[in-house]
């Protein structure tokens, strides 16, 4: 009975999981499970924005953010377009 039990248990389970990476694919469970590491951040209304280091699209020139920051307002926008 025990047996029953626990192999009806295993095999919800199973589905549950099968059903979670079928909704969302493959690729973005794996993502999320590897790279997704937020954390409440530590910045506040009008604090300075923190350097990033970005890549420019030759792909070996680095970007600083505090060398872009000027007298003039700077909008950097991330994101996929593809």
């Amino acid at each position: 009975m025990v047996k029953k039990i626990l192999i009806g248990l295993g095999l919800l389970i199973a589905a549950g999981a099968g059903y979670f990476v079928v909704s969302f694919g493959p690729r973005n469970v794996i993502g999320m499970l590897r790279y997704d590491q937020r954390r409440e951040g530590d910045l506040k209304v009008g604090d300075r924005a923190p350097d990033v280091g970005l890549l420019a699209l030759d792909g070996a020139t680095p970007v600083h953010l505090k060398d872009a920051i000027g007298g003039k307002p700077l909008v950097v926008v991330l994101g996929s377009f593809t």
